[in-house]
């Protein structure tokens, strides 16, 4: 039997059709029963809603060890894609409690029940720091510890080593990590923001690019590598760097809207990202803009999937046909 954590979210409800398409039992934890109705519309979105009544859902959270016992019985296989995104230093805490320690959970249940392997849904925020000159990351680039980090990279990182130790004590794992991720259903959180950000006006825009790659790419390598004798590896799941000028020019001339026409440069992210700082200390507000995500805005670092490509002989989705129907599919 198969285990989905974040089954909620978008990776793990497209990967719930994935698994069922290919007729597996499988349990998919939930922690609030709200949100299983938004992985129905992603299944009805699909036309695969017949499915929709196989999944065994569990109550659970991967904070909760109890829960945890229950859920990973006759367990496996296990798919950890439950994880916190928050760009807000508030939520430091809450970013190392999720991530960092729940995974640390999960790798030791899957341990002591005797799960047969494990995929982490991992991130490229986690992969190393590129060197001066260099414009490439790969699976093999150092983490450098004396760079900014954001909080949820941080943690991503964190969450990694904790499946390493995992790997050392003898469980079977392998690690993905997708970039940005695209694709159907949850409309206001990830890259669905880009979508709404368009239908608001929104006017600037930066250079700076960024690894993007489909929902149903992300799944199906996972599944692939987790199906291979891949055993102790990570892997970059991405299908293209675009600048997110492409990106949000694509989606605006889709919608038929007007595109971003302010260039901001270094310049304006970083009085944004200070002015930002400044109203939350006023206000109380939630952060919009941070330092380390004002420079990631302008990086022009691109991420090399050749790992992927050549393990799996793996064809990524053309994106910028991708997004142009996604964009159709939220008009």
């Amino acid at each position: 039997m198969i285990l989905i954590t974040g089954a909620t979210g978008l990776v793990g409800s497209h990967l719930l059709i994935q698994l069922l398409l290919e007729n597996k039992t499988v349990s998919a934890l939930y922690r609030n029963e709200k949100k299983i109705e938004e992985v129905r519309n992603v299944f009805q979105h699909k036309n695969h809603l017949d499915l929709f009544k196989n999944i065994i859902w569990i109550k659970g959270d991967i904070n909760d060890i109890p829960s945890l016992n229950n859920a990973f019985k006759n367990i496996k296989t296990v798919y950890h894609c439950a994880a916190l995104i928050s760009f807000d230093p508030k939520d430091e805490e809450k970013l190392r409690k999720t991530n960092i320690e729940g995974t640390s959970n999960i790798v030791n249940c899957c341990i002591d029940f005797n799960v047969e392997k494990l995929c982490y849904v991992s991130s490229i925020a986690a992969l190393g720091d590129a060197k001066e000159n260099e414009l490439k990351i790969t699976e093999e680039t150092d983490w450098n510890p004396e760079k900014l980090h954001g909080d949820y990279a941080i943690s991503k990182y964190g969450a990694e080593l904790e499946v390493w130790r995992g790997f050392q004590e003898g469980l079977q794992v392998v690690i993905i990590n997708p970039g940005v991720i695209f694709g159907y259903g949850f409309p206001k959180k990830g890259s669905s923001i880009l979508f709404n950000s368009i239908k608001k006006g929104l006017s600037f825009y930066t250079k700076g690019k960024v690894g993007i790659v489909s929902v149903e790419d992300v799944v199906t390598c996972a599944v692939q590598l987790t199906n291979s004798n891949s055993n102790g590896e990570r892997y970059t799941i991405v299908a293209e760097n675009k600048s997110l000028e492409d990106i949000l020019f694509c989606i605006a001339d889709t919608m038929k809207l007007k595109r971003p026409f302010i260039y901001a440069n270094k310049t304006v992210t970083t009085i944004a990202w200070k002015t930002d700082w400044l109203l939350s200390k006023l206000t109380g507000r939630r952060r919009k803009l941070t330092k380390a995500t004002s420079i990631s805005s302008h990086s022009i670092t691109e991420y090399d999937n050749s790992k992927i490509v050549k393990n799996l002989n793996y064809k990524f989705t053309n994106m910028n046909e991708y997004i142009t129907k996604l964009t159709k599919e939220y008009l």
